[in-house]
């Protein structure tokens, strides 16, 4: 018996319904993506490994699926390393490649091997495929699209400010209100902990605080504690688990409790700015909320820091983040040039728009108008006709047999056809054809001379 076949944990088939889901999500990221000036690239679905390693902590590393070399690469490992058991000696030498974490990283090597072809600064916009070795959940996939758009080659906050505006009109485009922007800066998370002498392990108080919405603040001081960081410095960070009011009230907490940090009091400078000039400019749909415990455990960013939340009510993790990395090309050779991104997720957007029915019904038609099929010269009729109504941009076929009257009439059902035409040997006598609505049944004759009577309305 043949064994029943399967896809692997976390990746998914899409049907031609999804499909056209997805296209509706990423035709219109794409065209405010355009209208805010984004030019298109794209990169190879794997890069080497020493461009991904290295780039997104610890714990980034290790979601990084490997590809194994080809050939006998088994038989290069020498024996020590073979016999040790040991994956971080054993993986470079038989594994120098692997599939893409994200789209920036591959995006700061395309910079620095293109750098003489770019005119600075550099808009782009990716929509690609991504993979992650992550546990599979809700929204959590390990093969998942990003949609992001990036600029490289200017430092000016009009960058995040601008980038916070296409967040709103796409959310807007899309319908889906009560989104929200949360927003913070990896410079006041530094001048956090200086003022609470962690400065030497931020990276580990950053990955820590940044599993708040989902340990809560009891596990994230757990983890705190067990990665080194003293009890004391915990507790002078308490007040900031539980920062409310809005954005001023909590810029105004922020200055005086980094008032000794030039670090941190240079991010509270950069969020001012970036709150007063959205409250200037204002917002569609979404609104933009400080959240000082937001830290995007990356570790190539180094300014503005953005996480997207789904509207209240719907259980969904982020759908959609982002920041700044002023050195992120650096580790490539190309030095001093800052950069500034965000990502859509647009499979978590899918699942949020499906859970709050806010997608097209028209979405559901794939099929505009269905010829049936009576075989003879009444099925080339037919065809002739479709063939019309295509040229006009209208979504037309023709049943492919002539099969029973019931069976075509059933397809037709099946695929939320609106209208069906029927072209029998009376009509041919008579030059014209026959169009059944499907939703309300009444049926109408035309002369198949002038067909634009019928489809200039649809």
């Amino acid at each position: 018996m043949a064994q029943k076949p399967s896809i692997p944990k976390g990746t998914r088939d899409f049907s031609p319904e999804d499909i056209a889901k997805r296209d509706y999500i990423i035709d219109i990221v794409k065209k405010h993506f355009k209208v805010f000036g984004f030019q298109p690239i794209e990169t190879p679905a794997f890069e080497n490994s020493d461009t991904l390693m290295g780039k997104y902590g610890d714990e980034g590393d290790r979601l990084i699926f490997k590809i194994l070399n080809s050939g006998d690469f088994i038989s290069k490992v020498d024996d020590v390393t073979y016999s040790s058991k040991d994956s971080k000696s054993l993986t470079p030498k038989i594994s120098d490649k692997a599939l893409r974490y994200d789209l920036t990283v591959p995006f700061a090597r395309y910079v620095v091997m293109h750098q003489n072809e770019i005119d600075f600064p550099f808009k782009r916009y990716q929509i690609q495929p991504v993979w992650r070795a992550d546990r599979p959940q809700k929204g959590r996939f390990r093969e998942f699209y990003q949609c992001d758009a990036d600029v490289v080659g200017a430092n000016s906050l009009l960058q995040e400010i601008e980038l916070i505006q296409l967040y709103d009109a796409v959310f807007t485009d899309l319908k889906l209100e009560g989104v929200t922007i949360k927003l913070n800066n990896r410079k006041i998370l530094a001048g956090i902990a200086e003022v609470i002498d962690a400065k030497n392990n931020l990276v580990n108080f950053t990955v820590a605080l940044d599993k708040l919405d989902k340990i809560g603040a009891d596990g994230v001081q757990k983890e705190m504690l067990a990665k080194g960081i003293s009890e004391q410095s915990i507790k002078k960070a308490d007040p900031l688990f539980a920062l409310s009011g809005s954005n001023t009230d909590q810029l105004a907490v922020l200055k005086k409790f980094l008032a000794d940090s030039e670090q941190g009091m240079s991010g509270v400078e950069d969020l001012e700015y970036i709150t007063n000039s959205i409250d200037d400019l204002g917002l569609q749909s979404t609104q933009l909320a400080l959240d000082v415990t937001l830290a995007r455990g990356l570790n190539y960013y180094t300014g503005a820091i953005f996480e997207v939340a789904a509207p209240e009510g719907v259980q969904m993790g982020s759908i959609g983040g982002g920041g700044r990395y002023d050195d992120l090309t650096g580790i490539f050779g190309l030095k001093d040039v800052s950069g500034i991104g965000i990502s859509f997720g647009l499979d978590r957007i899918y699942l949020v728009l499906e859970e709050l029915g806010l997608f097209p019904e028209i979405l559901h038609k794939s099929l505009e108008v269905l010829c049936i099929n009576f075989g003879g010269k009444e099925s080339m009729a037919s065809l002739k006709l479709a063939n019309q109504l295509r040229k006009h941009g209208i979504r037309a076929d023709v049943y492919p047999s002539n099969a029973k009257m019931q069976k075509q009439m059933k397809y037709a059902n099946n695929r939320n056809v609106p209208y069906v035409i029927l072209i029998g040997e009376k009509e041919m006598m008579n030059n014209s054809f026959v169009v059944k609505n499907m939703a309300s049944g009444e049926q109408n004759t035309f002369s198949l001379e002038n067909p634009a009577v019928f489809f200039k309305n649809l």
